[in-house]
C-alpha cells in the first residue's frame, strides 16, 4: 500500500466516469458518506436493472447542464449536519485526486444552497489519504477535457 498523502480541508475532485475533470469538494471527515449535488434525479429500467439520469454541472460558468447516467447503487437514508434525515440515491463511480484513482459511492442531493457542489466524506477518504485543515487545494487542479454532454457509466 502506497503512503498516504496529504490533503487540505478542501481539493479539486476529478469525476471521469461521469464526466467531470474537475470539481470542488469539500474534505469532510465528520461526513461519513460524500456527496454530489446533481439536479433532477430521474429513475428508470434497463435490462432489468435500475438507472439513475441526472444533471450536473461542469465548473464553467455558460455551460449547459451535463446529462449522466449510471446504475443505482442503493437508496438509503441520510442524517445532514444538522440531523434531518432524507432518503437518497447512490451511484459507485471513479474518483481522482492528485493522480489517484479508485471507485467509491456518492450520494446524489440537492447542494445548491452549499459551497461546495461535492462532499468527500470518510469512507471514500479512509487508507488513502490524511487530512490536514490548515491546507487547501494542495493537489492542484486537474487538466479538463472537453466536455461530452452525455456520458453513461
Amino acid at each position: 500500500m502506497r503512503e498516504s498523502l496529504v490533503i487540505g480541508w478542501r481539493e479539486w475532485v476529478g469525476l471521469p466516469e461521469i464526466g467531470l475533470d474537475a470539481v470542488k469538494a469539500k474534505v469532510d471527515t465528520g461526513a461519513r458518506s460524500s456527496s454530489l449535488h446533481v439536479e433532477g434525479v430521474e429513475e428508470h429500467v434497463r435490462d432489468g436493472r435500475v438507472w439513475l439520469r441526472f444533471a450536473l454541472a461542469t465548473g464553467r460558468r455558460g455551460q449547459p447542464l451535463v446529462t449522466c447516467e449510471a446504475p443505482a447503487l442503493d437508496r438509503r437514508d441520510v442524517a445532514d449536519s444538522g440531523g434531518h434525515i432524507t432518503r437518497r440515491w447512490f451511484i459507485r463511480t471513479a474518483l481522482r485526486i492528485a493522480g489517484r484513482e479508485w471507485h467509491a459511492e456518492i450520494n446524489l442531493t440537492d447542494r445548491r444552497n452549499m459551497l461546495f457542489p461535492m462532499l468527500l466524506g470518510r469512507t471514500a477518504l479512509s487508507g488513502r489519504f490524511r487530512v490536514d485543515p490548515a491546507l487547501s487545494f494542495v493537489c492542484g487542479r486537474p487538466r479538463r477535457r472537453m466536455p461530452n454532454l452525455s456520458r453513461t457509466l
